[in-house]
């Protein structure tokens, strides 16, 4: 049977927490003490049962762990996933929304996340919904960055937006589809880690087209709490998806404070999880390491070979200079040469005129008549015949 549709309205978010916390969702008090039944995928698992006892077994030792990280599949879709309040105040708090339109009731869709490799479906979850507007929201935790993660979220949003018709629908009954993209690691050189995309006008940013919007913001060491006071819900949110991990012991006061944080914090510590999830949950944070190994692995190959293809260009290059060069000092030797004969020929030419002038004055030709045959200068035949003759 296809489970309905959840739907929470603004009001029932905010009496949700404790019905959560007391009732029918896993929730694990301050103390760490299990509050509620954690339902598995094999039925309900009731505390102090001796099936529950059973399955305590000590596969995973977790006596040192508190906090589960929010971030990793498991915890995620149990905050976001199950939890529709949660998504709703996390959304109303993150998302540029227009402030007399904000999310009061939605209703949750089926992923449609397809990785391009296996090993991705751990690295990158997503939970999607709409609202009460039809306006659709795609909610995704990305661990690294990669090259495809552009055109995966233009792919996706865009996919969205068009199934919203059918054959024959008029396009004024297309509803905004906004993404939300949390990333683990620094993708840009931009100082903020807020970033919010739309189409605009170049030429004026006043002007856009409304349909698709994305907001892609980094959990990295960018994200200062003191940033945006403005936005201080944003910033507790963020502060809880960044700083809460398995090193956590207590969860600081600034994020106790807040009760949807505080009940968030409590789906994700690890005694609200069965031995069975947790081993899930390490597998998951195992192809997580991997997936990240084969990054960092495949980068360093990458620089490995650009290096040497580098290097052998510059020895290529360093090569062709070379060859240049003796080309170059062959054509200067070459032309030294050719300069020498030149020269020589210069010389014997000198002094076939100085034999002829010579021959032919001793002959009694006069210094005119020798100037004539000779193309010199009377002057130049003098020099010749005696250098200290002068006109």
């Amino acid at each position: 049977m296809k489970k309905p549709e959840k739907h929470i309205t603004g009001k029932e978010a905010s009496a949700s927490n404790d019905i959560a916390e007391g009732a029918s969702v896993p929730f694990v008090g301050d103390s760490g003490d299990a509050c509620v039944s954690l339902p598995n995928a094999k039925g309900t698992r009731k505390k102090g049962s001796k099936e529950a006892k059973s399955k305590r077994a000590p596969v995973v030792d977790l006596s040192n762990i508190t906090y589960l990280d929010p971030k990793v599949d498991l915890t995620f879709k149990r905050i976001f996933a199950d939890h529709p309040d949660l998504l709703i105040n996390f959304l109303n708090a993150v998302m540029p929304l227009p402030a007399d339109r904000p999310i009061v009731e939605i209703e949750y869709l089926p992923s449609e996340l397809t990785p391009s490799t296996p090993t991705k479906k751990y690295s990158i979850v997503d939970v999607r919904c709409k609202d009460k507007n039809k306006r659709q929201f795609i909610v995704e935790m990305q661990m690294f960055w990669n090259s495809e993660f552009y055109n995966r979220i233009v792919f996706n949003a865009s996919k969205a937006y068009v199934k919203q018709l059918d054959k024959g629908d008029n396009y004024h009954l297309l509803q905004p589809v906004y993404t939300l993209s949390l990333i683990n690691e620094d993708f840009s050189k931009s100082k903020s880690y807020y970033h919010h995309y739309q189409i605009i006008n170049r030429e004026d940013t006043g002007e856009v087209i409304p349909g698709l919007e994305f907001v892609i913001v980094e959990l990295t060491d960018k994200f200062y709490a003191e940033t945006m006071a403005e936005r201080k819900l944003m910033i507790l949110w963020l502060r809880f998806l960044k700083e809460t991990n398995e090193n956590l012991k207590k969860l600081p006061d600034e994020l106790k404070k807040n009760k949807h944080i505080r009940k968030a914090a409590g789906l994700c510590k690890s005694a609200a999880f069965t031995p069975e999830e947790l081993q899930k949950y390490n597998a998951d944070k195992e192809y997580i390491r991997i997936e990240k190994a084969l990054i960092e692995g495949a980068k360093r190959d990458a620089l490995a070979e650009g290096r040497a293809e580098g290097e052998a260009e510059r020895k290529e290059l360093e090569a062709q200079i070379a060859q240049k060069d003796q080309d170059l000092a062959q054509k200067d030797q070459d032309l030294a040469q050719k300069d020498q004969v030149l020269a020589q020929k210069d010389q014997d030419l000198a002094q076939k005129d100085i034999n002829f002038v010579n021959n032919t004055y001793n002959a009694g030709v006069s210094v005119e008549d020798i100037a004539k045959y000779t193309n010199l200068t009377t002057q130049q035949v003098l020099n010749i015949i005696n250098p200290l003759i002068k006109l």
